[in-house]
């Protein structure tokens, strides 16, 4: 059975995006290697480099980076020290465009100085019997804050990735953290924002909403009510005013 069709999708468009970019390490035209994986980082990352475009799930995306990265992994030989090089080069230079893309939005930051007015509520922790929490903060902090979550979530991968490569010798993941990394930075609210130029409306308005996981104890509110009926209840007041 076809990987894509054990996949919920919620639109057509999104079964023939992913089915056409599976089907890529099928395509003769793209014998050797490095072209493969030019071509599968062309495609997928078209919508984060140009706004214009839609993008189709990221998470859908992603899967599909991982497949094509298996089937590319199988032809690449990683015992050869040069084309190891490169492969290495290819991850390294993945990691300084993150730092430059997360440097140039927090200096986008900084001069913006939205110092506006931010009230949301934080729902309880996992677990935890409190209260959910009420932040008072401005845009600016707010988006601080956001940055620093993306920077400690670049270094803890490339931790992760050290670990696996130089101790225990893995080479493949290298291909996919080359790619998904940087991907997920270009379609990050804060660089569609500060770089992208997109108004923080809609999808972007903050604060963001959280990514769709079991870990997450609820969503993050906004509205009037709720953040008035979490200043009334929070023992501990309002932080950051």
């Amino acid at each position: 059975m076809p990987i894509w069709t054990a996949v919920r999708l919620p639109r057509g468009v999104q079964f023939r995006s992913l089915r056409k970019i599976l089907s890529l390490h099928a395509c003769q035209s793209f014998t050797h290697p490095l072209k493969l994986f030019a071509r599968c980082f062309c495609i997928v990352t078209k919508g984060s480099l140009n706004p214009a475009v839609n993008m189709v799930s990221p998470q859908i995306t992603n899967l599909a980076i991982i497949v094509v990265a298996m089937q590319l992994a199988k032809k690449i030989p990683f015992e050869d020290p040069d084309v190891l090089l490169v492969v290495r080069g290819m991850y390294i230079l993945s990691n300084v465009l993150i730092l430059g893309i997360y440097l140039y939005t927090q200096s986008k930051i900084k001069s913006k100085k939205d110092m506006a007015t931010l009230k949301y509520v934080e729902p309880a922790p996992l677990g935890s019997n409190e209260e959910p929490r009420p932040v008072t903060t401005t845009n600016m902090e707010y988006d601080q804050g956001q940055l620093r979550q993306l920077f400690k979530g670049q270094l803890m991968g490339v931790g992760m990735m050290c670990v696996m490569h130089l101790y225990f010798k893995y080479t493949n993941p290298l291909l996919i953290q080359s790619i998904i990394p940087l991907k997920s930075a270009l379609e990050s609210n804060l660089v569609k924002i500060h770089v992208f130029g997109k108004p923080a409306t809609g999808d972007l308005a903050r604060p963001f909403k959280a990514s769709n996981s079991f870990l997450n104890q609820g969503q993050i509110k906004s509205d009037k009510a709720s953040v008035e009926n979490a200043e009334k209840n929070w023992r501990g007041g309002v932080k950051e005013e």
